[in-house]
């Protein structure tokens, strides 16, 4: 780098390391074993790239940058892959020798992915360890081997490479001199110990092998030089015929893969043995052209070694973790900080105040809508209950029995319905017909027309009530627009349609938000549950705050649960620094554009339009995709909660992520999938984190209302990103933990849905009704 004078800069750097590594990674090659005489201690099961890392700072004057550790053979395969793109095999016959070639990633187990190849470095050096090649192997071999610094280890490499074969030689020479087949029976002192003469021998001829063995002391004839000469030529060529045909085994692999009557390659070659011998590369070609003989091979000499090509793979390497820094940069926006988070959670507890403060009410975007249920249930409800739940695409109706007493006991019998969405976006009068249509179909299942029985009403969208069976829309959310419906009294508008029916009576005891019957029916089991939330299509909070707070309700006594409808956070503007242009683009092509930014940003309705937004950006950048936009990824709507669930599941392999992403029709490689899985990982992330921060204001809110330096209580959950993602679940309640360390919450999921929550506050409403009617 001095010569060069670039030692100021930082540049990439390729490592092109001739040894056994095993590699997880492109710049990651943790060292098997030392092979070719090598014996450094404290390398082998360490990663060479961390060891030279650290030798190059212990210097301190200069900086590298290591992308990529590149075995020789795979350097030679890519220096020859330059000049001839049907380079796909290379090989090295020098000191050490081996051999890398392209396999399809189909059949790499140790790899995941199905599709293209990858290049697999051989180390056919340890070929024969098993015992595989002992009937062909001589005494002369196994002499070498017990003499090498490790017998029993790279036992073809000692058979076939430069490095043993003058010793080969010289054993040889030994025993027919001992035999008195060479120099008159005579054996040199340096005909014993030395090894060196035998690449001179081959090459120079006669007079240069008398000079040889004279120099060793020996005083051959013409004959003697002769017979060296042949030792020398019977050795090699048997080293050309070794690699011939394990070169021959890889061709013919090629060729199967390949599916081909005769296969047309390359072979990138290098190494002294196969540069310098006068007579070997001839050898090695004539034998492989004979052992596969449907196939046309061109061997090509690396003429710049294995350097070119680790640069090139360098090069690549650099462009992808270019690219790599680039999506890097463009999730890093969704990435919070804890000192982000809390600033959400300051944020909500401001917004919180502002809704329950009457001069503020009225402006503030968090609704804390009063639900007049003032108390939990406490196990002495009692009676036939008539349940509907109303909050997304399904509508169930339901019956519930609830027995008090010792054996006190809640049966459920329900129903589905589906909501179309011409009637999701229809007329108010045609929805609610759809309801009590529903409703009359699941009373003729039941038997039960002729009862009149009480009613909840789980109507999962802001209301604001004046009373417990009175609820006026607000605003519609998750995708309804029905007319005539927003601020009207959804319990006199389920009336009015019942009337028109003239089927069957109902009385309408309650109206209930999702979120509120989640928490009812949670502290039907757990008396400690004062909150609810729902992480689902939407997302939404409830809690039992105190009557003192709510300016907008008379009275000051006791506790009453707040319906925060707390999807509207932000939608002054208050969450605009954590909004991204992906979160704005989403906004903008949604039905309710500038409200709910906040449910927007953390329901499961909407996470996967996000990720599509961000999918498509990342495509036309070219970096996923092969740049195309396909009209399935211009389609609003296909990631559907359930898709990314699964492809963030833990339990899939990329494939079934890939074959996920091919059923939406999107035509993935294994990158693409890697990169997909981190966009939905990353963006469920954040929803779980800011869904936490907003969580973690309620509990703090309530532990001070009621001056606790700590707080114990359990929250009442539901929703599909809840209970379906892998990760939402654990990600929420750990952000929880850390935003609101002095409270002490426990989660609890709500097995009955919001339906349940909704038939216990008609029994608790009619209790109570009847014991105003007593005082009265």
């Amino acid at each position: 780098m001095e010569k060069q004078k670039i030692k100021d800069k930082k540049l990439p750097v390729g490592f092109t390391f001739s040894f056994p590594c095993a590699q997880s990674k492109l710049d990651e090659a943790v060292l098997l074993t030392w092979t070719k005489k090598f014996k450094a201690s404290g390398v082998e099961g360490m990663d060479v790239v961390k060891l030279l890392n650290k030798a190059i700072k212990k210097r301190g004057d200069y900086e590298a940058d290591i992308m990529a550790v590149v075995n020789d053979t795979v350097g030679t395969m890519m220096t020859c892959g330059f000049d001839d793109q049907r380079c796909e095999v290379g090989i090295i016959i020098g000191t050490g020798t081996n051999a890398c070639y392209m396999e399809e990633l189909r059949h790499i187990d140790l790899v995941e992915g199905d599709e293209g190849r990858m290049c697999i470095n051989t180390e056919w050096g340890a070929f024969g360890d098993d015992g595989s090649l002992e009937d062909i192997r001589t005494e002369f071999d196994r002499e070498i081997d017990r003499g090498s610094i490790n017998p029993g280890k790279q036992l073809f490499e000692k058979m076939a490479s430069g490095m043993y074969m003058g010793e080969l030689v010289r054993l040889i020479l030994v025993k027919m001199a001992k035999e008195g087949l060479l120099f008159e029976g005579r054996i040199t002192p340096d005909v014993m110990h030395k090894s060196c003469f035998y690449r001179n021998v081959t090459k120079e001829g006669l007079k240069k092998c008398m000079e040889i063995l004279t120099r060793l002391g020996v005083e051959p004839s013409d004959e003697d030089c002769l017979a060296v000469q042949h030792v020398c030529t019977i050795v090699s060529f048997r080293s050309a015929n070794l690699i011939a045909s394990t070169l021959g085994a890889i061709l013919t692999r090629l060729k199967d893969n390949k599916g081909v009557a005769r296969l047309r390659t390359t072979v990138g070659i290098d190494g002294s043995l196969y540069k310098m011998h006068p007579q070997y590369a001839r050898r090695l070609h004539k034998t492989v052209r004979r052992l596969v003989p449907d196939s046309d091979v061109r061997f090509l000499l690396s003429e710049s070694g294995s350097a070119k090509g680790a640069a090139m793979v360098t090069a690549v390497a650099y462009r992808l973790i270019e690219q790599s820094r680039q999506i890097q940069q463009t999730l890093a926006e969704f990435r919070l900080s804890k000192a982000q988070l809390l600033e959400v959670k300051k944020r909500m507890r401001v917004e919180i105040e502002r809704g329950l403060k009457k001069d503020t009410h009225k402006e503030a975007t968090v609704k804390m809508l009063p639900t007049f249920v003032r108390s939990t249930p406490d196990g002495t409800e009692n009676g036939d209950f008539l349940a509907l739940d109303l909050g997304g695409t399904n509508f169930r109706v339901l019956l519930v029995k609830i027995r008090s007493g010792k054996r006190r006991s809640v049966e459920m019998h329900n129903k589905i319905y589906a909501i179309p969405i011409e009637v999701m976006q229809g007329t108010g009068e045609e929805l609610f017909d759809h309801i009590v249509y529903c409703i009359s179909d699941f009373l003729d299942y039941m038997g039960m027309k002729s009862a009149r029985l009480p009613l909840g009403f789980t109507f999962s969208f802001p209301c604001h009530q004046t009373s417990l069976d009175a609820g006026i829309l607000v605003t519609w959310t998750k995708g309804f627009k029905a007319t005539d419906c927003e601020g009207e009294d959804v319990v006199e508008l389920l009336r009015e349609a019942i009337k028109r029916k003239e089927e069957f009576e109902l009385d309408v005891v309650a109206i209930v938000n999702d979120t509120v019957g989640t928490m009812m029916t949670c502290a039907y089991e757990e008396p400690t549950c004062e909150v609810g939330l729902i992480a689902g299509t939407g997302s939404n909070a409830c809690y039992m705050e105190e009557m003192r707070n709510i300016e907008i309700v008379e009275g000051n006594e006791g506790r009453m649960c707040v319906n925060m409808e707390w999807g509207a956070f932000g939608d002054n503007g208050c969450l605009d620094d954590i909004r991204t242009k992906y979160d704005q683009a989403v906004d903008e092509n949604s039905l309710n554009e500038g409200k709910q930014r906040y449910e927007k940003m953390c329901s499961g309705m909407y996470l996967g339009e996000i990720v599509r937004q961000i999918l498509i950006d990342l495509t036309k950048r070219g970096f996923l995709f092969r740049g195309q936009i396909s009209e399935t990824l211009k389609t609003r709507g296909i990631f559907e909660t359930k898709f990314l669930s699964q492809i963030e599941s833990d339990r899939l392999a990329l494939l079934q992520v890939r074959a996920i992403l091919q059923q939406l029709g999107l035509d993935s490689t294994c990158d693409d999938s890697i990169i997909v899985k981190e966009v939905c990982g990353t963006v469920s992330r954040r929803a779980a984190q800011i869904c936490g921060a907003g969580m973690a204001a309620v509990v703090d809110k309530i532990r001070e209302n009621r001056g606790l330096d700590h707080l114990d209580i359990t929250v009442g959950v539901d929703g599909t990103l809840y209970k379906l993602h892998p990760h939402f679940s654990r990600i929420f309640q750990q952000t929880v933990k850390e935003l609101a360390p002095k409270c002490d919450v426990n989660f609890l999921l709500s097995e009955d849905g919001s339906g349940k929550g909704a038939a216990l506050i008609t029994a608790v409403g009619c209790r109570q009704r009847e014991l105003d009617a007593q005082q009265h």
